[in-house]
This record gives C-alpha cells, structure tokens and sequence, in this order.
C-alpha cells in the first residue's frame, strides 16, 4: 500500500476518534479546532520545506536567473503563510476553550 494511503487512512482515523471525546461532566468537548490547528502548522511546513527545496536547486542549476526565483520563493511562502495564519484563525474560532 502507497505511503500516502497508509497516511490518509491514519488522519481519517485520528479525526474520527478525536472529534466526540467525553469530559467527566458528561459533557461533549470537540478536538477539531486543536488537531485542525495541527494539520495546517504541519502543512504549511511542508509546504514551505518543498518551496525552498526546490528553489534552492533551481538557483543551484541557474544562477542567472537566481533573483527572479528567489522572488517568486518569497511571494509564494508569504502567500502559504497568510493561508495558514487564516486557516489557524479559523481553527482557533472553533475551539471551545476560546475566550471570546
């Protein structure tokens, strides 16, 4: 089985079990807005770790046009980090130990 079904069969898993958990009061308390906030820090790393990964070996493989790719490095990892900061934001507007 492919790695990356192996991984969605795990946070499907996860998601499943740690949604509905019980407090001792009885009462129900979500885990989505946590574990939400979990995937998108480990997306984003991800994310920026595969950006700069593969800028750095375009610039290694043409450092004439090295200024224009680090540009576009920088706009799109301010773009994946305003994403995430929006996609936290959501998360944390979920969670139920929120101060409002």
């Amino acid at each position: 089985m492919n790695q990356f079904v192996k991984l969605a069969i795990l946070v499907v898993a996860v998601m499943a079990i740690a949604t509905p958990a019980l407090a001792a009061d009885g009462s129900s308390i979500s885990f989505s807005g946590a574990f939400g906030a979990g995937i998108v820090a480990i997306g984003a790393g991800l994310g920026i770790g595969k950006l700069a990964s593969s800028a750095l070996e375009s610039m290694a493989r043409q450092p004439e046009v090295a200024g224009n790719i680090q540009t576009a490095m920088i706009i799109a990892a301010a773009l994946i980090e305003g994403f995430t900061f929006f996609a936290l934001f959501i998360c944390y507007t979920q969670n139920p130990w929120a101060t409002p």
